[in-house]
């Protein structure tokens, strides 16, 4: 099972909806998927829980961490661990973080030969949460918004102090592998697009090459259908709607290179 972990340290950047549907993405490749929503916010759980392929664990992402032993249902191809509201007290209970670290990592490996995949959906404060995600994960992929105030913020998710990604590959997951960054909810702006030259001058190396050419990176645009998709609880490819058919042509091509990318050995 290859673990994926979405992080950016900045909200609002349209995290859950895209691992959402990226997760819908794998399963339609005849994948086995298991999602771990770790936000309290619970986005991705709300959606997730509405699609009838959707297996909902009978326990939350709390009741997880607190536990040594809990019973999955692996014949199922798609399992959501639901988030929940106590999630956002965890980082307050210090003297239980290892043991919270302890039980999610023998959750994952007791997990490893039901499923091809579990993607980790991260609240976008760092605390505990965050942590143990980068810890026990293999792959990074961090959504991001092409304004200025987060192309300054990649200096956080990569260099910060305690829960930077480079920190946590030097102190205890070496094997953690950046997949890139992926620029979310992307408008064709003159705005964006100066914006999104500057990322590729300064961070090119950290973005997601989807072609042999120079300017070819993964992007996800802002469509209404992603929305709609995320409210209905579907996959865009379930849907009958025109515009959910190309917004889906659209995105393909990005996840596309991001399972490629986890296709890759570490």
């Amino acid at each position: 099972m290859k673990t994926l972990v979405l992080a950016n340290q900045k909200g609002g950047v349209g995290k859950s909806a895209l691992a959402c549907q990226l997760a819908h993405y794998l399963v339609c490749k005849a994948k086995r998927v298991l999602f771990i929503d770790l936000d309290h916010q619970r986005n991705s759980s709300r959606a997730l829980s509405l699609n009838s392929k959707v297996t909902v664990a009978p326990f939350t992402t709390t009741e997880l961490l607190e536990a040594t032993e809990l019973p999955l249902a692996p014949e199922s191809s798609f399992v959501l661990v639901p988030g929940d509201e106590t999630l956002s007290g965890l980082e307050r209970r210090v003297e239980l973080h290892n043991g919270f670290t302890n039980n999610l990592q023998d959750f994952l490996e007791n997990a490893a030969d039901a499923f091809d995949y579990c993607l980790i959906d991260t609240n976008p404060n760092p605390d505990i949460r965050y942590a143990m995600a980068l810890v026990l994960s293999q792959y990074v992929l961090s959504p991001i918004e092409l304004n200025q105030e987060a192309i300054e913020g990649i200096r956080a998710l990569l260099g910060h102090a305690r829960y930077g990604l480079y920190n946590i590959q030097r102190r205890f997951n070496p094997k953690l592998r950046l997949i890139g960054l992926l620029p979310n909810m992307v408008e064709p702006t003159p705005f964006q697009k100066k914006n999104f030259i500057a990322l590729i001058q300064e961070h090119a190396k950290l973005l997601i090459s989807t072609g042999p050419a120079a300017h070819d990176f993964a992007s996800i645009p802002t469509r209404t259908a992603i929305a709609e998709a995320q409210a209905e609880g579907a996959y865009l490819g379930d849907m009958k709607k025109t515009s959910a058919r190309e917004a889906l042509r659209e995105v393909r091509l990005s996840f596309e290179a991001v399972e490629r990318q986890m296709a890759m050995e570490i």
